[in-house]
């Protein structure tokens, strides 16, 4: 297939050609974005880390189904595709005859690939329905703490879904206050895809009209440098007690705006009382907020000052709630934004998760995109989404999550397609020990990622360029036609295959598939949706000329939040979908939940005092050379790798005091477990913080050296959550030491096939 085909990722839209006789892609960015991404380099990914035909583990191939402490550490036997469907399909219909579908927990994160119809979560949940259901989860890992809390106190998520756009607030913002930063990195992805890289640009552009950008992060280039930040760099997980203390100059200063905080705002006097000290006696002035942040009493204040004096947006990061009470600097920024009275006005207010993804900020559709249906789930049972060891570890057991008790069902068999919770969640020695304990975990996967290697059975999936599908995102201008670049590795099929497979073995095949091949499914699914929309966004193209094109123009992608622009018109008439109808600074139904981990109005909560064993700060956050894990032996990945491990940036004050060089692997340590990393030496952070990108594939090849020898940091982060609120993950930061290696570190071995067995 040489010819240049379209095709999309969730990096961007491209055109690319496989080149048979050499193996090789060649990959063009599209022509209309004027900053491709340069994770794109990461496509030509061909190596010895694919899965290329079916495996089953031997352990489960010789003993059968059960609890095992060898899975994650056993050989692999290969077999073929006519042994291992009916052997799964026997396997899944001895769990829900047995023990109830409850019993089943259908996993996928979501982010498998960027079309719609070969949407790995789509697939298996369709799935898994159609034989009665499976226990899911809900939530994010990336906003596993806000959602919950947006709900009760501005009534629903759509700050989140539908902010106003970057174009308002670059025509309209005069101070940007970004608590987390809007890191460029972030912007290079979203789901479903972008035509267009915009959001860097359109930072700019408010900078070259005038606007003013204040960083509140512990690392500087959380925002890019040609927007001249100023850099004020607090502790770790200390943003709520800044937040709060702004929050206080305001009040005793009278800069806050009392007429809207009297008809759009209920709480006031308990959230002022707090602030003031009158609840507990400590008022939340700069000077408390200093000895808890580190930031300068003196640079508080006139921050406070200059927001209420200009336009200003309070900028709140996702990587703000990945934390100890991850709730609560959402709640005090809301409640900050609100004392300045500017929400609902162009460019002010605030914004939660600018610089998070691509599409944060572009605009949204307002219509919905072609969507393969799931069907109904039957089975009540759920898991906030990063309780997934608890689920394992603790089955019967209960407990709470947003003024509910809840159980966790026993769970015998795990179904995983397109993600990957070894890159995901916390504590990886503990969730090796939880992956020890269902009957069976199957995996569909093209490469062997450690969630595959924890298998029993691993399903040879194909990667988003050996199939046809639909990419499109609802924040993004275009439907694009992703047609096949090159053909299936190996004896991988897509997830649709391999589920049809299984469904007519079960004796359900006719409903899962209603008799269509993929492409008939892509025609039916496009068709579908083109009848379905208002005349005046309808495309004129049928499917056949879609195709033909390689994509369609979508119209009418909005780019003002009216939601709050109309709330603050008239809140009578356009009420939040909250308890008052207005932004709740006291909620009373969080408050009658009697939670000590998340009151009924925003708070400090103090994390547990620090360890003296572990004096750093580490920020484990988001990566800038690829996607979460995806394609992490890929050569824009591998390139920015030191050593071959993940690079961990240190201060050059810090890396003086504890006698490292730059390129020195050295081992991590924190209360949980260990990896390795190699040393880069930055003045980009706050001295006492090291920084560590998520995504290098786990690697416990030497357990005797680290827990993780490639350098992940959830070998070292805490698996507990948020609050009984939201059960989000609080994977963003923990306490490390740092130690200097006695001897050569081990090889890894994260991108090498496992051991390969014969029966």
């Amino acid at each position: 297939m040489t010819e240049h085909r379209p095709h999309s990722s969730h990096y961007g839209a491209f055109h690319a050609a496989h080149h048979p006789g050499e193996d090789r892609l060649s990959l063009r960015p599209d022509p209309g974005d004027p900053e491709p991404s340069p994770l794109l380099r990461n496509l030509p990914a061909f190596s010895r880390a694919r899965v290329d035909r079916p495996y089953v583990r031997r352990g489960w191939l010789t003993r059968g189904p059960g609890p095992d402490p060898e899975r994650g550490r056993d050989a692999f036997v290969p077999v073929e595709w006519d042994e291992v469907v009916p052997l799964l399909a026997r396997e899944l219909d001895r769990v829900r005859t047995t023990h109830g579908n409850s019993a089943i927990f259908g996993g996928s994160y979501g982010w498998g690939s960027a079309g719609r119809f070969h949407h790995a979560q789509s697939q298996v949940h369709r799935f898994l329905n159609h034989l009665g259901g499976y226990t899911r989860s809900v939530n994010t890992y990336s906003l596993g703490a806000s959602r919950n809390l947006l709900s009760h106190v501005v009534g629903d998520d759509r700050s989140i879904v539908e902010p106003t756009s970057y174009l308002v607030l670059a025509e309209h913002t005069e101070l940007f206050v970004c608590f987390g930063g809007m890191p460029a990195k972030n912007s290079q992805v979203n789901a479903g895809g972008v035509s267009r890289h915009t959001a860097a640009g359109q930072l700019r552009a408010a900078r070259a009209r005038g606007a003013r950008f204040v960083l509140v992060s512990p690392l500087r280039d959380d925002l890019a440098d040609d927007l001249d930040a100023e850099w004020i760099a607090p502790l770790p997980g200390t943003d709520t007690a800044l937040l709060l203390a702004l929050a206080y100059v305001l009040l005793v200063e009278r800069r806050y705006d009392a007429a809207f905080c009297a008809t759009h705002v209920t709480g006031f006097d308990v959230f002022r009382d707090y602030v003031l000290g009158g609840a507990d006696g400590v008022p939340k002035t700069p000077a408390w907020a200093a000895a808890v942040c580190g930031v300068p009493a003196d640079r508080i204040a006139p921050l406070a000052r200059e927001m209420a004096a200009h336009r200003t947006l309070v900028s709140l990061s996702w990587s703000l709630q990945r934390a100890h009470r991850g709730e609560q600097p959402i709640w005090a920024g809301i409640a900050l934004a609100a004392l300045l009275g500017q929400i609902g006005l162009p460019g002010g207010g605030f914004g939660h998760g600018y610089g998070a993804t691509a599409g944060t900020g572009a605009g949204l559709l307002p219509y919905g995109l072609p969507t393969l249906p799931q069907g109904t789930n039957p089975v009540p049972d759920f898991i906030p989404v990063a309780r997934i060891a608890d689920l394992l570890l603790r089955p019967g057991e209960s407990y709470e999550y947003d003024g509910q008790r809840l159980t966790y069902p026993d769970t015998r068999l795990v179904y995983w397609t397109g993600g990957n919770p070894f890159h995901h969640h916390q504590d990886l020695a503990r969730l090796r020990r939880a992956f020890t304990r269902p009957d069976t975990v199957v995996v569909h996967e093209p490469f062997w990622t450690a969630t595959a290697r924890h298998a029993d059975l691993v399903l040879p999936a194909t990667t988003t360029l050996e199939r046809e599908d639909l990419g499109a995102a609802r924040q993004d201008p275009v439907l694009i036609a992703m047609h096949r670049v090159a053909e299936p590795r190996g004896q991988a099929r897509d997830d649709y295959a391999i589920f049809a497979d299984l469904a007519h073995e079960l004796g359900v095949g006719e409903a899962f598939t209603e008799g269509r091949t993929a492409r008939q499914w892509l025609a039916h699914l496009y068709e579908g949706w083109r009848a379905d929309l208002p005349p005046e966004h309808r495309p004129t193209e049928d499917f056949d000329a879609f195709w033909r094109a390689g994509r369609v123009t979508l119209t009418g992608r909005r780019t003002r939040h009216t939601l709050y622009e109309r709330f603050r018109a008239d809140p009578k008439r356009h009420p939040l979908a909250t308890p008052s109808g207005r932004i709740e600074l006291y909620s009373a139904t969080v408050a009658s939940f009697g939670y000590d981990d998340c009151p009924g109005h925003p708070a400090w909560l103090p994390p547990p005092a620090p360890d003296p064993e572990f004096p750093l700060w580490l920020v484990a956050n988001n990566p800038a050379t690829r996607l979460h894990s995806q394609l992490d032996h890929g050569p824009h990945s591998a390139a920015a790798k030191v050593a071959g491990r993940e690079p961990v940036r240190v201060h050059p004050e810090d890396a003086a005091a504890l006698g490292l060089t730059e390129g020195e692997v050295v081992r991590l340590r924190s209360a949980v477990g260990s990896c390795l990393a190699a040393v880069v030496l930055s003045d980009a952070l706050r001295p006492g913080v090291l920084q560590l990108a998520t995504g290098a594939w786990f690697d416990p090849s030497a357990p005797e050296v680290a827990t993780c020898v490639h350098g992940n940091p959830n070998a070292l982060t805490a698996d507990v959550g948020t609050s009984r609120l939201a059960q989000g993950c609080t994977g963003q930061h923990t306490r490390v030491a740092v130690e200097r290696l006695t001897a050569p570190p081990p090889p890894v071995r994260a991108h090498q096939p496992p051991p390969i067995a014969s029966r």
